[in-house]
Protein backbone atom coordinates (compact mmCIF):
# COMPACT_ATOMS: atom_id res chain seq x y z
CA UNK A 1 0.00 0.00 0.00
CA UNK A 2 1.72 3.22 -1.17
CA UNK A 3 -0.34 5.40 1.56
CA UNK A 4 0.41 3.09 4.32
CA UNK A 5 2.11 4.58 7.49
CA UNK A 6 3.34 1.38 8.61
CA UNK A 7 3.93 -2.09 6.07
CA UNK A 8 5.46 -5.49 7.01
CA UNK A 9 6.61 -7.33 4.71
CA UNK A 10 7.66 -11.17 5.06
CA UNK A 11 8.49 -10.96 9.34
CA UNK A 12 9.86 -14.08 10.48
CA UNK A 13 10.70 -14.67 14.05
CA UNK A 14 11.67 -18.40 15.38
CA UNK A 15 12.51 -19.65 18.60
CA UNK A 16 13.59 -22.88 19.87
CA UNK A 17 10.61 -25.41 18.91
CA UNK A 18 7.90 -22.92 17.84
CA UNK A 19 7.82 -20.50 14.72
CA UNK A 20 6.40 -17.29 16.43
CA UNK A 21 5.64 -14.89 12.85
CA UNK A 22 6.10 -16.79 9.43
CA UNK A 23 5.91 -14.88 6.69
CA UNK A 24 4.15 -12.33 8.21
CA UNK A 25 2.92 -9.24 5.84
CA UNK A 26 0.11 -6.19 6.58
CA UNK A 27 0.38 -2.49 5.92
CA UNK A 28 -1.41 0.15 8.71
CA UNK A 29 -2.94 3.30 7.27
CA UNK A 30 -2.50 6.73 8.86
CA UNK A 31 -5.42 7.04 11.41
CA UNK A 32 -6.38 3.64 10.68
CA UNK A 33 -7.32 1.91 13.48
CA UNK A 34 -6.27 -1.54 13.17
CA UNK A 35 -7.36 -4.87 14.94
CA UNK A 36 -4.45 -7.74 15.44
CA UNK A 37 -6.24 -11.16 16.18
CA UNK A 38 -5.51 -14.17 17.65
CA UNK A 39 -5.47 -17.36 19.45
CA UNK A 40 -3.06 -17.38 22.88
CA UNK A 41 0.62 -18.05 21.05
CA UNK A 42 -0.53 -17.14 17.46
CA UNK A 43 2.10 -14.85 17.62
CA UNK A 44 1.13 -11.54 18.45
CA UNK A 45 2.95 -10.45 21.34
CA UNK A 46 5.83 -11.65 18.98
CA UNK A 47 4.84 -9.15 15.99
CA UNK A 48 4.04 -5.82 18.06
CA UNK A 49 7.70 -6.15 20.01
CA UNK A 50 9.50 -6.33 16.82
CA UNK A 51 7.25 -3.23 15.92
CA UNK A 52 8.34 -1.57 19.11
CA UNK A 53 11.94 -2.93 18.76
CA UNK A 54 12.15 -5.46 21.87
CA UNK A 55 12.78 -8.48 19.13
CA UNK A 56 15.01 -8.67 16.37
CA UNK A 57 13.32 -10.37 12.99
CA UNK A 58 15.21 -13.21 11.47
CA UNK A 59 13.93 -12.03 7.99
CA UNK A 60 11.64 -9.52 6.46
CA UNK A 61 11.25 -5.49 6.83
CA UNK A 62 9.76 -2.80 7.94
CA UNK A 63 8.67 0.32 6.39
CA UNK A 64 7.06 3.67 8.31
CA UNK A 65 6.71 6.60 6.04
CA UNK A 66 8.47 5.36 3.21
CA UNK A 67 11.72 4.74 5.19
CA UNK A 68 13.01 1.42 5.92
CA UNK A 69 12.42 0.84 10.02
CA UNK A 70 14.25 -1.73 11.88
CA UNK A 71 14.60 -0.47 15.35
CA UNK A 72 16.88 -1.99 17.50
CA UNK A 73 15.24 -0.86 20.79
CA UNK A 74 12.06 1.21 21.70
CA UNK A 75 13.86 4.04 22.61
CA UNK A 76 14.40 4.33 18.56
CA UNK A 77 11.10 2.93 17.45
CA UNK A 78 9.69 5.72 20.10
CA UNK A 79 12.03 8.37 18.06
CA UNK A 80 10.70 6.78 14.80
CA UNK A 81 6.76 7.47 16.23
CA UNK A 82 6.02 4.20 17.70
CA UNK A 83 4.68 4.39 20.89
CA UNK A 84 3.00 0.85 23.14
CA UNK A 85 0.77 0.55 25.63
CA UNK A 86 1.34 -2.85 27.19
CA UNK A 87 -1.04 -5.26 29.04
CA UNK A 88 1.08 -4.58 32.49
CA UNK A 89 1.41 -1.24 33.64
CA UNK A 90 5.13 -0.20 34.43
CA UNK A 91 4.15 2.04 36.77
CA UNK A 92 5.79 2.81 40.42
CA UNK A 93 3.18 3.45 42.71
CA UNK A 94 5.34 5.36 45.21
CA UNK A 95 5.75 8.24 42.42
CA UNK A 96 3.65 11.16 41.27
CA UNK A 97 1.67 10.70 37.92
CA UNK A 98 4.62 13.37 36.35
CA UNK A 99 7.70 11.40 38.24
CA UNK A 100 6.13 8.50 36.34
CA UNK A 101 5.82 9.96 32.68
CA UNK A 102 8.97 11.73 33.56
CA UNK A 103 10.73 8.39 34.04
CA UNK A 104 9.17 6.64 30.87
CA UNK A 105 9.95 9.94 28.09
CA UNK A 106 14.21 9.71 27.06
CA UNK A 107 14.19 13.77 26.95
CA UNK A 108 11.38 14.84 29.67
CA UNK A 109 10.92 18.35 30.14
CA UNK A 110 11.03 20.28 33.34
CA UNK A 111 8.78 19.32 36.54
CA UNK A 112 6.74 22.15 36.00
CA UNK A 113 6.60 22.51 32.05
CA UNK A 114 5.79 18.54 32.33
CA UNK A 115 2.96 19.08 34.99
CA UNK A 116 1.37 21.40 32.72
CA UNK A 117 1.36 19.23 29.60
CA UNK A 118 0.23 16.52 31.14
CA UNK A 119 -2.83 18.75 32.16
CA UNK A 120 -3.24 20.05 28.63
CA UNK A 121 -2.85 16.63 26.95
CA UNK A 122 -4.99 14.61 29.30
CA UNK A 123 -8.17 17.26 29.60
CA UNK A 124 -7.55 17.81 25.66
CA UNK A 125 -8.04 13.65 25.27
CA UNK A 126 -11.09 12.89 27.64
CA UNK A 127 -8.46 11.63 30.45
CA UNK A 128 -7.80 14.07 33.24
CA UNK A 129 -5.22 13.35 35.35
CA UNK A 130 -3.60 15.65 38.39
CA UNK A 131 0.18 15.18 37.89
CA UNK A 132 0.80 15.41 41.45
CA UNK A 133 -0.96 12.19 42.66
CA UNK A 134 0.29 9.34 43.69
CA UNK A 135 -0.22 6.70 41.67
CA UNK A 136 -0.65 4.12 44.16
CA UNK A 137 -3.74 6.44 45.05
CA UNK A 138 -5.14 5.88 41.11
CA UNK A 139 -7.79 3.37 40.54
CA UNK A 140 -7.02 1.23 37.70
CA UNK A 141 -8.59 3.16 34.95
CA UNK A 142 -6.56 6.38 36.05
CA UNK A 143 -3.54 4.23 36.32
CA UNK A 144 -3.94 3.39 32.13
CA UNK A 145 -4.38 7.06 31.35
CA UNK A 146 -0.68 7.07 32.72
CA UNK A 147 0.30 5.10 30.35
CA UNK A 148 -1.25 6.36 27.56
CA UNK A 149 -0.74 9.98 28.31
CA UNK A 150 2.98 9.17 28.56
CA UNK A 151 2.44 7.57 24.79
CA UNK A 152 0.25 10.86 24.30
CA UNK A 153 3.53 13.19 24.73
CA UNK A 154 5.45 11.85 22.68
CA UNK A 155 3.26 12.98 20.01
CA UNK A 156 3.25 9.29 18.36
CA UNK A 157 2.43 7.99 14.76
CA UNK A 158 1.68 4.82 15.35
CA UNK A 159 -0.16 4.24 18.97
CA UNK A 160 0.04 -0.16 19.57
CA UNK A 161 -2.53 -1.00 23.01
CA UNK A 162 -2.68 -4.49 24.15
CA UNK A 163 -5.34 -5.26 25.97
CA UNK A 164 -6.17 -2.23 27.24
CA UNK A 165 -9.74 -2.38 28.52
CA UNK A 166 -9.04 -5.79 30.81
CA UNK A 167 -9.39 -3.88 33.95
CA UNK A 168 -11.60 -1.04 33.30
CA UNK A 169 -15.11 -0.49 33.85
CA UNK A 170 -18.18 -0.51 31.03
CA UNK A 171 -18.20 3.48 31.34
CA UNK A 172 -14.36 3.38 31.12
CA UNK A 173 -14.08 1.52 28.32
CA UNK A 174 -16.43 4.02 26.07
CA UNK A 175 -13.84 7.69 27.76
CA UNK A 176 -11.24 5.39 26.29
CA UNK A 177 -12.88 4.42 22.94
CA UNK A 178 -13.82 8.31 22.60
CA UNK A 179 -10.18 9.25 23.18
CA UNK A 180 -8.95 6.38 20.77
CA UNK A 181 -11.96 7.76 18.27
CA UNK A 182 -9.89 10.92 18.64
CA UNK A 183 -6.38 9.99 18.03
CA UNK A 184 -7.83 8.45 14.99
CA UNK A 185 -9.39 11.36 13.76
CA UNK A 186 -6.32 13.40 14.13
CA UNK A 187 -3.92 11.16 11.83
CA UNK A 188 -2.77 8.92 14.91
CA UNK A 189 -2.73 4.81 13.34
CA UNK A 190 -3.62 2.53 16.34
CA UNK A 191 -2.51 -1.08 16.26
CA UNK A 192 -5.29 -2.35 19.01
CA UNK A 193 -5.04 -6.21 20.62
CA UNK A 194 -7.94 -7.40 22.36
CA UNK A 195 -9.73 -11.08 23.05
CA UNK A 196 -13.02 -8.75 23.62
CA UNK A 197 -14.47 -9.57 20.13
CA UNK A 198 -17.23 -6.83 20.33
CA UNK A 199 -15.18 -4.26 21.22
CA UNK A 200 -12.95 -5.25 17.87
CA UNK A 201 -16.27 -4.59 15.76
CA UNK A 202 -16.97 -1.43 17.37
CA UNK A 203 -13.88 0.14 17.04
CA UNK A 204 -11.92 -1.46 14.79
CA UNK A 205 -12.29 -0.66 10.92
CA UNK A 206 -9.57 -3.20 9.59
CA UNK A 207 -8.57 -6.46 11.07
CA UNK A 208 -5.75 -8.80 10.41
CA UNK A 209 -6.07 -12.52 11.96
CA UNK A 210 -2.99 -14.79 12.89
CA UNK A 211 -3.11 -18.75 13.22
CA UNK A 212 -0.23 -20.06 14.74
CA UNK A 213 2.11 -17.49 13.21
CA UNK A 214 0.79 -16.72 9.67
CA UNK A 215 -1.75 -14.51 8.42
CA UNK A 216 -5.08 -16.30 7.49
CA UNK A 217 -7.63 -13.85 7.12
CA UNK A 218 -7.93 -9.74 6.86
CA UNK A 219 -11.61 -8.21 6.89
CA UNK A 220 -13.42 -5.47 8.35
CA UNK A 221 -14.45 -6.57 11.28
CA UNK A 222 -17.92 -4.03 11.85
CA UNK A 223 -19.28 -6.69 8.93
CA UNK A 224 -18.47 -10.01 11.06
CA UNK A 225 -20.16 -11.27 13.86
CA UNK A 226 -18.21 -11.88 17.51
CA UNK A 227 -18.37 -15.68 16.46
CA UNK A 228 -16.90 -15.37 12.77
CA UNK A 229 -14.13 -13.25 14.13
CA UNK A 230 -13.86 -16.50 16.35
CA UNK A 231 -13.73 -18.66 13.95
CA UNK A 232 -11.38 -17.21 12.02
CA UNK A 233 -8.78 -17.12 15.05
CA UNK A 234 -8.88 -20.82 15.71
CA UNK A 235 -9.83 -22.55 12.40
CA UNK A 236 -13.09 -24.53 13.55
CA UNK A 237 -16.79 -23.27 15.28
CA UNK A 238 -16.46 -21.38 18.68
CA UNK A 239 -17.81 -23.92 21.57
CA UNK A 240 -20.21 -21.90 23.43
CA UNK A 241 -20.38 -23.12 27.35
CA UNK A 242 -23.15 -25.20 27.91
CA UNK A 243 -24.33 -25.24 32.19
CA UNK A 244 -26.51 -28.59 33.32
CA UNK A 245 -29.79 -27.23 35.22
CA UNK A 246 -30.17 -28.44 38.65
CA UNK A 247 -30.88 -27.44 42.42
CA UNK A 248 -28.51 -25.50 44.84
CA UNK A 249 -27.23 -27.83 47.11
CA UNK A 250 -26.14 -27.38 51.20
CA UNK A 251 -23.97 -24.38 52.13
CA UNK A 252 -20.19 -25.21 51.68
CA UNK A 253 -18.73 -21.79 52.42
CA UNK A 254 -20.07 -19.12 55.08
CA UNK A 255 -18.55 -15.90 55.25
CA UNK A 256 -19.35 -13.72 58.32
CA UNK A 257 -17.66 -10.14 59.18
CA UNK A 258 -14.78 -10.42 57.89
CA UNK A 259 -12.56 -7.83 58.20
CA UNK A 260 -8.49 -7.62 56.94
CA UNK A 261 -6.57 -4.76 56.90
CA UNK A 262 -4.55 -3.38 53.97
CA UNK A 263 -1.30 -5.35 53.11
CA UNK A 264 0.54 -2.09 52.25
CA UNK A 265 -0.42 1.74 52.13
CA UNK A 266 -1.20 1.11 48.42
CA UNK A 267 -3.79 -2.09 49.30
CA UNK A 268 -6.89 -1.97 49.99
CA UNK A 269 -9.02 -3.09 53.26
CA UNK A 270 -11.74 -5.60 53.47
CA UNK A 271 -14.63 -4.38 55.45
CA UNK A 272 -17.05 -6.46 56.90
CA UNK A 273 -17.58 -9.09 53.89
CA UNK A 274 -20.36 -11.61 54.40
CA UNK A 275 -21.91 -14.05 51.94
CA UNK A 276 -22.52 -17.53 51.23
CA UNK A 277 -22.05 -20.28 48.51
CA UNK A 278 -23.75 -23.14 48.10
CA UNK A 279 -23.23 -26.74 46.25
CA UNK A 280 -23.55 -26.37 42.65
CA UNK A 281 -23.18 -22.07 42.54
CA UNK A 282 -21.27 -19.75 40.59
CA UNK A 283 -20.92 -16.97 42.60
CA UNK A 284 -19.59 -13.42 40.63
CA UNK A 285 -17.86 -11.15 42.38
CA UNK A 286 -17.04 -7.88 39.75
CA UNK A 287 -15.12 -4.59 40.42
CA UNK A 288 -12.91 -2.11 39.21
CA UNK A 289 -9.06 -3.33 40.17
CA UNK A 290 -8.03 -2.13 43.11
CA UNK A 291 -11.20 -2.58 45.25
CA UNK A 292 -10.27 -5.31 47.48
CA UNK A 293 -10.12 -8.49 44.98
CA UNK A 294 -6.12 -9.71 45.91
CA UNK A 295 -6.95 -9.27 49.30
CA UNK A 296 -10.54 -11.37 49.29
CA UNK A 297 -8.48 -13.93 47.83
CA UNK A 298 -5.84 -14.33 50.04
CA UNK A 299 -8.18 -13.83 52.57
CA UNK A 300 -10.40 -16.89 51.72
CA UNK A 301 -6.92 -18.87 50.82
CA UNK A 302 -5.58 -18.96 53.63
CA UNK A 303 -2.39 -16.31 52.52
CA UNK A 304 -3.10 -13.46 55.10
CA UNK A 305 -5.77 -14.55 58.17
CA UNK A 306 -7.96 -12.31 58.67
CA UNK A 307 -7.82 -11.01 62.47
CA UNK A 308 -11.97 -11.05 62.62
CA UNK A 309 -14.54 -12.83 61.04
CA UNK A 310 -16.06 -16.34 60.66
CA UNK A 311 -14.85 -18.52 57.91
CA UNK A 312 -16.67 -22.29 57.38
CA UNK A 313 -15.90 -24.96 55.19
CA UNK A 314 -18.81 -27.34 55.27
CA UNK A 315 -19.63 -26.78 58.71
CA UNK A 316 -16.20 -26.71 59.93
CA UNK A 317 -14.05 -23.25 61.10
CA UNK A 318 -11.12 -22.90 58.62
CA UNK A 319 -10.36 -19.40 60.01
CA UNK A 320 -7.47 -20.10 61.73
CA UNK A 321 -6.05 -22.80 59.27
CA UNK A 322 -3.26 -21.95 56.18
CA UNK A 323 -3.13 -22.17 52.84
CA UNK A 324 -1.92 -26.17 52.94
CA UNK A 325 -4.82 -27.47 55.77
CA UNK A 326 -7.80 -25.45 53.36
CA UNK A 327 -6.26 -27.07 50.03
CA UNK A 328 -6.16 -29.85 52.13
CA UNK A 329 -9.64 -29.64 53.01
CA UNK A 330 -11.01 -28.76 49.59
CA UNK A 331 -10.67 -25.00 49.39
CA UNK A 332 -8.37 -23.72 46.17
CA UNK A 333 -7.76 -20.96 44.59
CA UNK A 334 -5.73 -19.10 41.68
CA UNK A 335 -5.01 -15.58 42.13
CA UNK A 336 -4.99 -12.87 39.24
CA UNK A 337 -0.88 -12.90 38.68
CA UNK A 338 0.29 -15.39 37.23
CA UNK A 339 3.79 -15.18 37.26
CA UNK A 340 5.08 -15.06 40.34
CA UNK A 341 1.81 -15.95 42.52
CA UNK A 342 0.47 -18.52 40.83
CA UNK A 343 3.14 -20.11 38.75
CA UNK A 344 7.13 -19.61 39.59
CA UNK A 345 8.17 -18.70 36.09
CA UNK A 346 11.98 -20.16 36.42
CA UNK A 347 10.68 -23.51 37.39
CA UNK A 348 9.04 -25.85 35.22
CA UNK A 349 5.49 -26.72 34.61
CA UNK A 350 6.36 -30.13 36.53
CA UNK A 351 7.50 -28.25 39.37
CA UNK A 352 4.45 -25.53 39.63
CA UNK A 353 2.30 -28.69 39.64
CA UNK A 354 3.37 -29.87 42.30
CA UNK A 355 3.79 -26.88 44.44
CA UNK A 356 -0.05 -26.99 44.59
CA UNK A 357 -0.88 -30.28 43.90
CA UNK A 358 1.30 -32.18 46.49
CA UNK A 359 -1.26 -32.85 48.98
CA UNK A 360 -4.47 -33.68 46.81
CA UNK A 361 -2.81 -35.60 44.43
CA UNK A 362 -0.22 -37.13 46.42
CA UNK A 363 2.90 -36.31 44.73
CA UNK A 364 5.07 -36.98 47.81
CA UNK A 365 5.63 -39.95 49.88
CA UNK A 366 7.32 -40.09 53.52
CA UNK A 367 9.26 -36.44 52.16
CA UNK A 368 10.05 -37.63 48.71
CA UNK A 369 8.80 -36.43 45.63
CA UNK A 370 7.03 -39.01 43.58
CA UNK A 371 8.29 -37.50 39.81
CA UNK A 372 6.08 -40.02 37.67
CA UNK A 373 2.97 -39.02 39.74
CA UNK A 374 4.14 -35.36 39.01
CA UNK A 375 4.78 -35.32 35.32
CA UNK A 376 1.56 -37.68 35.07
CA UNK A 377 -0.59 -35.11 36.42
CA UNK A 378 1.40 -32.18 34.36
CA UNK A 379 0.79 -34.00 31.22
CA UNK A 380 -2.76 -34.47 32.34
CA UNK A 381 -2.95 -30.49 32.77
CA UNK A 382 -1.45 -30.28 29.45
CA UNK A 383 -4.12 -32.28 27.49
CA UNK A 384 -7.15 -31.46 29.32
CA UNK A 385 -6.72 -27.68 28.99
CA UNK A 386 -4.89 -27.39 25.49
CA UNK A 387 -1.64 -26.19 27.17
CA UNK A 388 0.58 -25.02 23.95
CA UNK A 389 3.85 -26.45 25.38
CA UNK A 390 6.48 -28.69 23.77
CA UNK A 391 6.18 -30.72 27.41
CA UNK A 392 6.38 -30.64 30.87
CA UNK A 393 9.77 -30.19 31.42
CA UNK A 394 9.37 -26.31 29.84
CA UNK A 395 9.93 -23.19 32.04
CA UNK A 396 6.27 -22.09 32.96
CA UNK A 397 7.75 -18.14 31.98
CA UNK A 398 8.19 -19.77 28.91
CA UNK A 399 4.58 -20.05 27.86
CA UNK A 400 2.57 -17.60 26.45
CA UNK A 401 0.26 -15.20 29.17
CA UNK A 402 -2.99 -17.31 27.91
CA UNK A 403 -1.31 -21.19 27.53
CA UNK A 404 -0.15 -20.28 31.23
CA UNK A 405 -3.72 -19.14 32.69
CA UNK A 406 -4.80 -22.31 31.35
CA UNK A 407 -1.89 -24.45 32.79
CA UNK A 408 -2.68 -22.73 36.25
CA UNK A 409 -7.00 -22.97 35.94
CA UNK A 410 -6.31 -26.58 34.87
CA UNK A 411 -4.10 -27.16 37.68
CA UNK A 412 -6.61 -26.43 40.59
CA UNK A 413 -9.64 -27.99 38.97
CA UNK A 414 -8.22 -30.95 38.12
CA UNK A 415 -7.54 -31.13 42.32
CA UNK A 416 -11.49 -31.36 42.19
CA UNK A 417 -12.24 -28.90 44.76
CA UNK A 418 -14.98 -28.47 47.19
CA UNK A 419 -14.86 -25.16 46.59
CA UNK A 420 -12.56 -23.01 44.27
CA UNK A 421 -11.67 -19.21 43.94
CA UNK A 422 -10.52 -17.71 41.12
CA UNK A 423 -9.35 -14.15 40.28
CA UNK A 424 -9.38 -13.27 36.33
CA UNK A 425 -10.09 -16.86 34.86
CA UNK A 426 -9.71 -15.71 31.68
CA UNK A 427 -7.76 -12.81 31.90
CA UNK A 428 -5.45 -12.32 28.84
CA UNK A 429 -7.07 -15.58 27.21
CA UNK A 430 -8.40 -16.06 23.61
CA UNK A 431 -12.14 -16.65 23.02
CA UNK A 432 -11.88 -20.59 22.33
CA UNK A 433 -9.26 -21.06 25.42
CA UNK A 434 -11.53 -18.59 27.31
CA UNK A 435 -14.70 -20.51 26.63
CA UNK A 436 -13.24 -23.86 27.11
CA UNK A 437 -11.92 -22.30 30.82
CA UNK A 438 -15.80 -21.20 31.79
CA UNK A 439 -17.04 -24.46 30.47
CA UNK A 440 -14.95 -26.37 32.91
CA UNK A 441 -16.13 -24.08 36.23
CA UNK A 442 -19.32 -24.82 34.63
CA UNK A 443 -18.75 -28.42 35.06
CA UNK A 444 -17.23 -28.17 38.12
CA UNK A 445 -20.03 -26.71 39.64
CA UNK A 446 -22.21 -29.17 37.60
CA UNK A 447 -20.43 -31.39 39.60
CA UNK A 448 -21.45 -30.06 42.64
CA UNK A 449 -18.78 -27.84 43.74
CA UNK A 450 -19.08 -24.08 45.19
CA UNK A 451 -17.30 -21.44 42.63
CA UNK A 452 -16.50 -18.05 43.00
CA UNK A 453 -15.29 -15.60 40.06
CA UNK A 454 -13.63 -13.02 40.28
CA UNK A 455 -13.52 -11.01 37.35
CA UNK A 456 -13.56 -7.51 35.60
CA UNK A 457 -15.04 -9.06 32.62
CA UNK A 458 -18.74 -8.54 32.80
CA UNK A 459 -19.87 -10.60 30.24
CA UNK A 460 -18.35 -13.47 31.73
CA UNK A 461 -19.90 -12.77 34.90
CA UNK A 462 -22.90 -12.70 33.63
CA UNK A 463 -22.48 -15.82 31.67
CA UNK A 464 -21.86 -18.08 33.83
CA UNK A 465 -22.60 -16.80 37.49
CA UNK A 466 -25.94 -17.59 39.09
CA UNK A 467 -25.69 -14.48 41.51
CA UNK A 468 -23.57 -11.52 41.33
CA UNK A 469 -22.29 -9.23 43.76
CA UNK A 470 -19.50 -6.24 43.36
CA UNK A 471 -16.16 -5.13 45.61
CA UNK A 472 -15.66 -1.41 46.04
CA UNK A 473 -13.34 0.15 48.37
CA UNK A 474 -13.40 -3.71 50.29
CA UNK A 475 -16.95 -3.29 51.19
CA UNK A 476 -19.39 -6.24 49.31
CA UNK A 477 -22.47 -4.85 47.72
CA UNK A 478 -25.85 -7.06 48.35
CA UNK A 479 -25.90 -10.27 45.94
CA UNK A 480 -28.41 -10.15 43.43
CA UNK A 481 -29.36 -12.74 40.99
CA UNK A 482 -27.42 -12.42 37.99
CA UNK A 483 -30.63 -12.94 35.29
CA UNK A 484 -32.14 -9.95 34.70
CA UNK A 485 -29.17 -7.21 35.85
CA UNK A 486 -27.84 -4.94 32.95
CA UNK A 487 -24.16 -4.56 32.02
CA UNK A 488 -24.53 -0.73 32.87
CA UNK A 489 -26.54 -1.76 36.13
CA UNK A 490 -23.22 -3.82 37.14
CA UNK A 491 -20.79 -0.83 35.96
CA UNK A 492 -22.13 1.09 38.53
CA UNK A 493 -22.42 -1.19 40.74
CA UNK A 494 -19.17 -1.66 40.40
CA UNK A 495 -18.27 1.86 40.75
CA UNK A 496 -19.65 2.21 44.34
CA UNK A 497 -23.86 2.50 43.23
CA UNK A 498 -25.14 -0.54 45.46
CA UNK A 499 -28.39 0.68 45.97
CA UNK A 500 -30.62 -1.29 43.02
CA UNK A 501 -33.63 1.38 42.86
CA UNK A 502 -30.51 4.27 42.27
CA UNK A 503 -28.92 2.23 39.90
CA UNK A 504 -32.57 2.02 38.30
CA UNK A 505 -32.76 5.19 37.58
CA UNK A 506 -29.47 6.29 36.46
CA UNK A 507 -29.79 3.02 33.76
CA UNK A 508 -32.58 4.90 32.55
CA UNK A 509 -34.74 2.11 31.84
CA UNK A 510 -32.21 -0.55 30.81
CA UNK A 511 -33.01 -1.88 34.06
CA UNK A 512 -36.64 -3.94 33.76
CA UNK A 513 -39.29 -2.71 35.58
CA UNK A 514 -38.68 -5.03 37.90
CA UNK A 515 -36.50 -3.42 39.53
CA UNK A 516 -38.60 -0.05 39.86
CA UNK A 517 -40.54 -1.34 43.11
CA UNK A 518 -39.03 -2.44 46.20
CA UNK A 519 -36.00 -3.24 46.67
CA UNK A 520 -35.05 -7.13 46.41
CA UNK A 521 -33.84 -9.16 49.50
CA UNK A 522 -30.37 -9.62 49.41
CA UNK A 523 -30.65 -13.42 48.71
CA UNK A 524 -33.25 -15.37 46.40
Amino acid sequence: MTDALLTLAGLTKAYPGVVANDDVSFSIRPGEVHALLGENGAGKSTLVKTIYGLVKPDAGRMILNGAAFAPVSPRAARAAGVAMVFQHFSLFEALSVAENIALGMDNPPGRRRLGARIREVSTAYGLPLDPDRLVGDLSAGERQRVEIVRCLLQNPKLLIMDEPTSVLTPQEVEILFHTLRKLAGEGTSILYISHKLEEIRSLCEYATVLRLGQVVERCDPREQSAAELAEMMVGSALHVPQRAGGERGAVLLEVMGLSLPAPSEFGTSLKNVSFSLRAGEVLGIGGVAGNGQDELLTALSGERLAPTGTLLLDGDDIARLRPDARRARGLLAAPEERLGHSAAPGMSLTENALITGAVRETLTSHGFIRWGRARAFTSRIIETFDVRTPGTEVAAGALSGGNLQKFVIGREILQRPLVFVVNQPTWGVDASAAAAIRQAILDLAGEGAGVIVISQDLDELMDICDHFTALNEGALAPIRAAAGLSIEAVGLMMGGAHDMQDIARETAGEMSGEMSGETPEARP
